[in-house]
């Protein structure tokens, strides 16, 4: 679990982010939802410690985010895992190597230990021979599942997922989720993903906060939003053609 109290961060005197609380709930897949610039990123990058926030509090299981205790950061940021938008995978490492990485620079592991490790994950993502592979040779979808396997590599505690759906067609971005959902649920990680598409919020949305202009100005879940009566909430979330007929569709069923 982890918890945010009154967070705010500002550049240049200009708030980012602002007075934001919520929970983010182990074994449940959170989703932070916005507009462009809306603060995703910069609220992401507070609860990772890349950016010191300004004000507010920042829990992980009940104990209190403190950049300034070394060892206690060093330690949590070893149960953080990791997914990018654009994978960032080593372009010069097969797969094996880029998901053994982590082991390599955090755990106490020998390398067979490592190896049989690294093996398991990639099953875990159904990726087959792949083993020696370069990212180069892989489809975007199976990149996908290499940043992944090695975002878990370490059996963290958190998963952190920036727009895991970029640049993904929508049948793999629905792959894509449906396994972030599996692996949340199997190891009861608390998930956070930063995301603008709405077949994620529909799909896997145990829980969503929506942030405008650095404010979150509603929470809930992916039944829920569908029903809410809030003009913010609706013009973002049936701006499309396709999402508008299904607000029609749930509209006339009821």
């Amino acid at each position: 679990m982890i918890e945010i109290n009154n967070i705010a961060k500002s550049f240049d005197n200009h708030k980012i982010i602002e007075d934001i609380s919520t929970t983010f709930d182990k074994g449940k897949t959170n989703l932070i939802i916005g507009q462009s610039g809306s603060g995703k990123t910069v609220l992401m990058k507070c609860m990772l410690g890349l950016l010191d926030i300004d004000e507010g509090e920042i829990y992980f299981d009940d104990e209190k985010f403190n950049k300034k205790n070394i060892s206690k950061l060093a330690n949590l940021r070893k149960q953080m895992g990791m997914v990018f938008q654009g994978s960032a995978l080593f372009d010069s490492m097969s797969v094996l190597d880029n998901i053994i990485f982590p082991l390599r620079m955090f755990s106490n592991k020998s390398n067979t230990e490592m190896i049989e490790r690294t093996k398991e994950v990639i099953r875990r993502v159904d990726l087959k021979d792949v083993d020696n592979k370069f990212p180069s040779e892989l489809s975007g979808g199976m990149r996908k599942r290499v940043a992944i396997a090695r975002a878990i590599v370490l059996n963290p505690k958190y998963l952190f997922c920036d727009e895991p759906n970029s640049g993904l067609d929508p049948k793999t971005a629905i792959i894509i989720d449906k396994l972030i959902k599996e692996i949340t649920i199997e190891y009861n990680i608390t998930t956070i993903i930063n995301t603008h598409d709405m077949n994620s919020v529909m799909e896997i949305g145990d829980k969503i906060i929506f942030l405008v202009e650095g404010r979150k100005i509603w929470e809930g879940n992916n039944k829920e939003i569908l029903n809410t009566d809030d003009k913010l909430i609706n013009d973002f979330v049936y701006s499309s053609e396709l999402f508008k007929k299904v607000k029609l569709y749930q509209k006339n069923k009821n």
